[in-house]
């Protein structure tokens, strides 16, 4: 028998942190309160859709990017995707770019993951990826890339002077069932 995931959603997550202005945030992939196309899921072709921002604080000196599912069935949500150490003259990411560090510009780097897209539990209803770009006031974290996403978003707290967020859902049919975050896609 499969578990029944039925719980209340939380909050918008950045609604739980001391408010900061914002700037744009769009994407030639993903839209505002959309769902995400299937191409960037995990059971898909996993592949990270394309981001550009702009209108942050002239005092930024580099950014940290984030997808954060808070709908996952867990005390903390599931992170997608943290890159940190990108530098201020950066500001875009191309689709694919959560590939590997090696897809990315300068000394930018991804945290403990890569990019790992949306798969969240058969039937469990409409799951918002919240994508975040974090204007901060330093140009390193000073993290390596064993911090966890929850690590460097704990470190952004301190630096950052901006954030601009684009939220997307996704969901997958089916009857409820047992959540499938732990396996990769086959």
């Amino acid at each position: 028998m499969s578990p029944d995931l039925t719980r209340p959603r939380p909050p918008f997550p950045y609604d739980l942190l001391p408010p900061l202005p914002s700037f744009t945030l769009e994407s030639e992939d993903v839209a505002e309160g959309e769902r995400i196309a299937d191409r960037f899921t995990a059971p898909d072709e996993n592949i990270s859709p394309e981001l550009h921002w702009s209108g942050f604080p002239r005092a930024t000196r580099s950014f940290v990017v984030s997808c954060f599912d808070p709908d996952a069935p867990t005390p903390s949500g599931w992170w997608h995707w943290t890159v940190q150490d990108l530098d201020v003259s950066v500001t875009s990411l191309p689709r694919g770019a959560g590939e590997s560090d090696l897809r990315l510009e300068g000394a930018a780097f991804h945290a403990a993951n890569d990019w790992f897209g949306p798969y969240p539990p058969e039937g469990d209803g409409d799951h918002r990826y919240v994508f975040a770009v974090h204007a901060l006031d330093v140009d390193t974290l000073g993290l390596d890339d064993e911090a966890t996403p929850a690590a460097v978003a704990f470190h952004c707290a301190a630096h950052s002077i901006a954030r601009a967020t684009l939220t997307a859902t996704y969901s997958r049919p089916g009857a409820p069932g047992a959540a499938p975050f732990l396996q990769e896609p086959q």
